[in-house]
């Protein structure tokens, strides 16, 4: 199973939201669509899903033209950020309304249903209703309402934004084991960088409704193609230091270290991450962003240095990633 979208244009009145979008997304492949709010990566989702509609281009599942095919003959499974569990039923009756509606037996339908069930550990809940489930348990009926349709590709928009972070944390193994690595192709949309790092074999960082890069995970942060995928993927953000004839460098917070030879700074704040802690420095470069060990003794007048092989650089005016560059070997 493959999904491909090809030359995708969309756009809501004056307001061009997709611009000639391409992407391919291979069997048992996680694709994560990242970016801010208003990026386009839920109407793309919505497209794919035949919830809208493109105004040119062309949306293939299994070689399928699917553009002219109504939604409810697409056999997506889609899971949506605020769940759309119907209110006034319970958890067995939410699964198996999208069953009866496809037919079979009703024997097929319970059994479907307490198979699912069972694995998102849900058994207890069957019969409470919406209202009565955790945020985390509704999220596991949103994904066993998905599982249960059998389809040919999964599209998952943001299912854990309304989570915590621990929430979060203990639904992603569920997730991948569940939908990510099987036999269909998976898109996941979400603005959590860490998230889609997590989950994700390739990451589309998208942009104004285009993808400005796409790739691994490790490649987006080794070798970002532009300052804006630099400073999006990674956190702490990458620094990036003032323009100096056309050039912009860039330098990853955890590639700067304390040096008693380096350049004189002047410690602006400073933040603790458990095992780390991140220091936001003033020197003759601008003011950057320095992670380091949390047992680490910070002078007062602390000097840093970086290797010049950990330098990333870009056009000053493009902002896209200069080809002399080479993504490091591990």
């Amino acid at each position: 199973m493959t999904l491909q979208l090809r030359a995708i244009n969309k756009r809501f009145g004056e307001r061009q939201v997709l611009h000639q979008l391409d992407l391919n997304v291979a069997n048992g492949e996680c694709v994560a669509l990242l970016g801010a709010s208003g990026c386009g990566k839920s109407t793309a989702l919505r497209l794919i899903a035949g919830l809208d509609h493109p105004d040119q281009g062309s949306i293939r599942i299994n070689g399928a033209e699917m553009v002219d095919v109504p939604a409810e003959r697409r056999r997506v499974g889609m899971v949506f950020q605020s769940y759309a569990l119907f209110p006034h039923l319970n958890v067995w009756d939410n699964l198996e309304l999208g069953l009866r509606m496809r037919g079979g037996s009703a024997a097929t339908r319970d059994e479907r249903i307490r198979g699912v069930l069972e694995v998102l550990q849900l058994s207890e809940q069957a019969r409470q209703r919406p209202s009565q489930l955790s945020g985390g348990q509704r999220q596991r009926v949103a994904l066993a309402r998905a599982l249960l349709r059998d389809p040919l590709v999964y599209l998952l928009d943001e299912p854990m934004s309304n989570l915590d972070a621990q929430l979060r944390e203990d639904l992603r193994p569920q997730l991948r084991r569940l939908m990510i690595g099987g036999e269909q192709p998976v898109v996941y949309v979400t603005h959590d960088q860490q998230e889609a790092m997590a989950l994700a074999d390739r990451i589309a960082v998208m942009r104004e409704g285009r993808i400005e890069q796409i790739g691994t995970p490790r490649e987006l942060y080794l070798q970002p193609a532009s300052t804006y995928v630099a400073q999006f993927i990674g956190r702490p953000q990458m620094n990036l230091l003032p323009a100096r004839d056309g050039v912009i460098t860039g330098i990853r917070p955890d590639d700067l270290r304390l040096d008693p030879a380096g350049s004189p700074c002047t410690i602006l704040s400073r933040e603790w991450f458990g095992a780390n802690q991140m220091l936001l420095v003033r020197c003759d470069r601008g003011d950057l962003r320095l992670v380091c060990p949390g047992e680490t003794a910070i002078e007062a007048e602390p000097r840093i240095s970086w290797p010049s092989a950990c330098e990333h650089r870009f056009d000053a005016v493009s902002g896209r990633r200069l080809p002399s560059d080479r993504l490091p070997s591990d």
